[in-house]
């Protein structure tokens, strides 16, 4: 059984294992799309990419009862100069993983490979304003990053809500470490990300968060002062935010 507890104004769900997480997160954010469909008549979500998430979004795909066709989906960073059928790209992980498995009204892809990466992050940012988000269903980098606002450029007053962004070494060496690319410099250098103020404005915030590699990101993020060195540390000013576990990334959590 998942336990509770909150941390500032944040919510946090611990679960025994991965699947019990995706469980509670996948259950979780089925509620908001229906409500959301119940209140307007359709949904805007934005879903994260990565290995972490591959248990929630295969969990949430097989969720009943959610009317998949009200449904726009978004995703929260592209990197720059990367086709969309390179195996690395996060639109063909969309693609395969989500847009592949459900009838979706539309799924909303960011380009990296377009001609002017700036337009391309404006385009994207006039698309979320003209669909608010219902739900963002984020991770957190081994770095404490949201999508790809790495701490140097993790403003949480952010003026843009999509920007080109340049990568750290560290989230360049966690795509290497989760088999996407073969070396570092294979890692393209920048990226297109969704801002922090964007994510956060969704009406409600699901950060899934498994794993043994993540345990020292959480705790900083749960732990230590909120400030862009862990980006993620922005999230216990969030009331609409849930934060959730596994037994290894909750390791370090203090009594």
């Amino acid at each position: 059984m998942s336990r509770e507890l909150r941390i500032d104004a944040l919510n946090v769900r611990v679960a025994p294992d991965v699947d019990a997480m995706a469980r509670d997160a996948a259950a979780d954010a089925a509620a908001v799309l229906r409500a959301a469909i119940g209140a307007r008549g359709e949904a805007n979500v934005m879903l994260a990419t990565g290995n972490s998430q591959l248990v929630f979004l295969a969990q949430l795909a097989a969720t009943p009862d959610v009317e998949w066709p009200r449904v726009r989906a978004f995703h929260m960073d592209e990197y720059v100069g990367l086709p969309p059928a390179h195996t690395a790209s996060f639109q063909r992980y969309m693609r395969e993983r989500v847009a592949a498995r459900l009838p979706l009204k539309e799924f909303q892809y960011l380009s990296g490979d377009a001609p002017d990466p700036e337009q391309e992050a404006d385009r994207y940012a006039a698309l979320l304003r003209t669909h608010p988000l219902d739900l963002c269903c984020a991770g957190i980098g081994e770095n404490g990053h949201l999508a790809f606002n790495d701490p140097p450029v993790a403003y949480f007053d952010d003026p843009r809500d999509v920007k080109i962004v340049a990568l750290e070494p560290a989230s360049r060496r966690q795509q290497v470490a989760e088999g996407h690319f073969a070396t570092i410099d294979d890692v393209p250098t920048h990226a297109i990300t969704v801002t922090i103020p964007a994510l956060l404005r969704a009406e409600r915030v699901l950060v899934i968060a498994p794993e043994a590699r993540k345990a020292k990101a959480v705790h900083e993020a749960l732990y230590g002062p909120i400030t862009t060195a862990c980006p993620a540390s922005v999230l216990r000013r969030q009331s609409n935010a849930t934060l959730y576990l596994d037994a290894e990334s909750s390791a370090l959590l203090e009594p």
